[in-house]
């Protein structure tokens, strides 16, 4: 019996070791085991934080100043070019022409010029300049999702200041114009009437940054398209508090011209986001 008892036990014993199941040990010693990290992720003091902060900034202020720079000797050019097509002078004729109401008029209008130009070229240099801030905590996935943002970045301001200049900024001069019809004789000062134009093309510069942004904010595990879709009114409001804040039109055409952008580039990127099932 004792024989048989034996025997039995014996046939219960694993024959191989190696059919046993890896020890916890052992999987935390198995870098294919492990979960992905961050490759350079290490405590830094606030104070180093802030330095590099402040430098990668700088980089952006000189790339940004140094296009400026560059566009200055062909900013009246770009001047007529923009004046012209966006306000009909065949329509009005010399009503179009611009007006000057103070000496430096045509020099800050100029500056200001070179200064968009800065401001588009500087936007992807921006984008890279976070990479390189936010790289060392960065998983390697999130690093390819970054260094695609910088391209894409650019072209989507230059998809942003087209959209204003054959869409949005047409719209809104034709609007001055029937609004004041019969009711006043215009007269375009260069000043003002170039800060809206300006500060428009920008402005969509930055606002055609939005799915972008959003895209990214996804990927990284920061957001969900149903956390931003459920808060969708929210986003509304804030667009349109944005954009009567930052745009210069006292009829507020182009306020509303640039919110309803907005609101169509976020709910754009949410449906996109939701047919790809992501």
């Amino acid at each position: 019996m004792a024989d048989e008892s034996e025997a039995t036990a014996s046939n219960l014993t694993p024959a191989d070791d190696t059919a046993a199941p890896p020890r916890e040990t052992e999987t935390l010693n198995d870098p294919a085991a492990r979960p992905e990290e961050p490759l350079e992720d290490e405590e830094m003091p606030l104070a180093d934080h802030i330095e590099e902060m402040v430098k990668r900034l700088a980089v952006v202020i000189v790339v940004a100043g140094t296009i400026t720079a560059i566009a200055l000797p062909f900013s009246e050019q770009v001047i007529n070019f923009l004046w012209y097509n966006i306000i009909p002078f065949d329509q009005l004729g010399e009503q179009a022409r611009p007006r000057l109401y103070h000496p430096l008029a045509l020099v800050l209008t100029k500056l200001k010029v070179g200064s968009l130009a800065g401001i588009v070229v500087a936007l992807p240099v921006f984008v890279y300049q976070t990479y390189l801030f936010m790289r060392p905590g960065l998983y390697p996935h999130e690093r390819r999702y970054y260094l695609a943002a910088v391209p894409t970045s650019l072209i989507l301001a230059v998809v942003g200041v087209s959209f204003a200049f054959f869409l949005v900024l047409p719209a809104v001069f034709t609007y001055f114009i029937s609004y004041t019809e019969g009711a006043a004789q215009l007269a375009f000062g260069l000043t003002k009437t170039f800060n809206l134009i300006l500060m428009l093309m920008g402005y969509l510069a930055v606002v055609f940054q939005i799915p972008l942004f959003i895209m990214l904010a996804i990927m990284m595990g920061l957001t969900t398209r149903q956390w931003l879709a459920d808060r969708r009114l929210l986003f509304w409001g804030a667009f349109l508090g944005i954009s009567f804040l930052f745009t210069p039109d006292p009829t507020g055409m182009a306020p509303i011209l640039v919110t309803l952008t907005m609101i169509t580039l976020f709910e754009g990127t949410l449906a996109l986001l939701k047919w790809t099932g992501n």
